[in-house]
């Protein structure tokens, strides 16, 4: 059951970034959204984890960090200018400050990337090897949210 859930949670993050840069062009502001909606449901199942809520399960871990690498690579890309307004929770500080904000976007993707590295092809091996190696995505996430993102 739960290979399933992990399953259907993959498959769901990669259907909203392939709809996202799909949208791209035309709506930023709603590919942004999804993508971050994807990093959400890959942050909740970690904290689920790390907290004890859910057993840890290496092939989970291995897709919360796919998701967060995926998301690394392209979350930067919608933000072009003029994509500040409408229903959006990003702070006018991303266009204000646009060096600090691509260098926080570029630590999510090289924290996500050596992620991706360290788990291996099966994930994780254990719930300290996850923590070691999502951690520094969760403080990249938490970094850009305190200086980027309106509160």
């Amino acid at each position: 059951m739960t290979r399933v859930l992990i399953a259907g949670a993959v498959v769901l993050a990669l259907v909203g970034a392939t709809a996202a840069s799909g949208q791209a062009a035309e709506d930023p502001v709603a590919s942004r959204k999804a993508v971050m909606q994807s990093v959400a449901g890959a942050a909740g199942l970690s904290g689920a984890m790390l907290k004890g809520e859910m057993a840890y399960s290496p092939a989970a871990g291995k897709a919360a960090i796919a998701t967060f690498n995926a998301a690394g690579v392209v979350f930067g890309d919608y933000f072009p200018e003029g994509s500040d307004t409408g229903d959006t929770s990003a702070a006018p500080k991303i266009w204000e400050d646009r060096a600090g904000f691509e260098a926080e976007v570029a630590k999510l993707a090289a924290a996500a990337s050596a992620a991706m590295q360290a788990s291996g092809r099966e994930g994780p091996a254990d719930l300290e090897s996850f923590k070691a190696v999502v951690g520094p995505v969760l403080a990249t996430c938490r970094s850009c949210h305190q200086g980027f993102r309106k509160r």
